[in-house]
């Protein structure tokens, strides 16, 4: 098997509802996504995706939905204040984990073909959560 990994840094904020930590609070995080695809074959170039290509689709969209952005439970009270002031906003049905960040920027990067294997996303540079796609030989 070839894998590649590429490497994307973005800044976002949030809070976790029903949560008894710091992480109540509004706040914000420079995280860092580690994506990395997999496949048993190489294409006519000799490689799994062009990483220019993960860049300009996965990059962008990361850019475009959840970089310098609140991402926030939709249930979250408050939602409408922020829609109020103008403030961009992503909003998601379950808390905007780390763990639920990965899963999303994976399922995304399946959606648009790519062979997404694992994504890892650093919260801070001591803590990061893994979402690893399951196979169907699995």
């Amino acid at each position: 098997m070839f894998q590649v990994t590429r490497e994307i840094d973005f800044c976002y904020g949030h809070r976790l509802l029903d949560y008894q930590g710091k992480c109540k609070n509004l706040h914000g995080h420079n995280g860092k996504v580690l994506i990395t695809l997999e496949t048993s074959s190489l294409d006519g170039l000799g490689m799994v995706v062009d990483f220019a290509e993960i860049k300009r689709v996965i990059q962008k969209w990361i850019d475009d939905h959840l970089d310098h952005r609140m991402i926030l439970r939709r249930d979250d009270p408050v939602v409408e204040t922020l829609l109020q002031m103008g403030e961009p906003l992503t909003l998601v049905d379950v808390n905007p984990t780390a763990e639920n960040l990965a899963k999303m920027i994976a399922d995304y990067g399946l959606e648009q073909g790519f062979p997404v294997v694992e994504v890892r996303l650093w919260e801070t540079s001591n803590c990061s959560a893994t979402y690893r796609v399951e196979t169907s030989g699995s």
